[in-house]
């Protein structure tokens, strides 16, 4: 797969500038630190595969990644691409569902990981830090909603005023 987490430490400061941090106090941030893993990637090499399921959040710290989808013939599609502070994985990490498109490295990147099991198993002496988690968690879904809506309203009123033509 191109990735190793050799048992790299996450920072507190990591979690702290990270998405997931903007509510935590700094022992939240440890206590998450402590349950996530560090993630570094190759160029090309791949962090998710389109139809694969897997229960972990990732949260980009630094480098590029892209977001890819199959388009038949070996051929493939950039729909997104990922910095540093943005999330992937964010469905699979909530119900498990097959990943819907794949994602590779456009450079080299390290990434936290931080998985479903380790965060439920937080919940009976932290409730307060996984609830301020799962919040960071909606709030990056809800962007990505939201960037999605823009696109596709921009892309309906350019087909439209171009009466179908493109």
């Amino acid at each position: 797969m191109g990735s190793d987490t050799d048992g790299a430490i996450v920072s507190a400061r990591s979690i702290r500038e990270s998405p997931l941090g903007l509510d935590l106090t700094e022992g939240q941030c440890q206590i998450i630190a402590d349950a996530a893993s560090a993630i570094c990637l190759d160029v090309g090499a791949r962090l998710l595969e389109e139809g694969h399921s897997d229960d972990t959040l990732y949260m980009v710290l630094s480098g590029s990644l892209e977001v890819v989808k199959p388009t038949g013939g070996g051929d493939s599609v950039t729909l997104q691409l990922l910095h540093s502070g943005d999330m992937a994985g964010i469905l699979g990490f909530v119900d498990g569902v097959p990943h819907s498109a794949g994602i590779r490295a456009l450079t080299q990147c390290e990434l936290i990981g931080l998985s479903r099991h380790d965060l439920e198993g937080l919940i009976g002496q932290h409730p307060e830090l996984v609830y301020q988690v799962m919040r960071a968690v909606v709030r990056a879904a809800h962007r990505i909603l939201g960037k999605m809506n823009t696109q596709f309203v921009e892309m309906s009123n350019y087909i439209s005023k171009q009466h179908g033509r493109y």
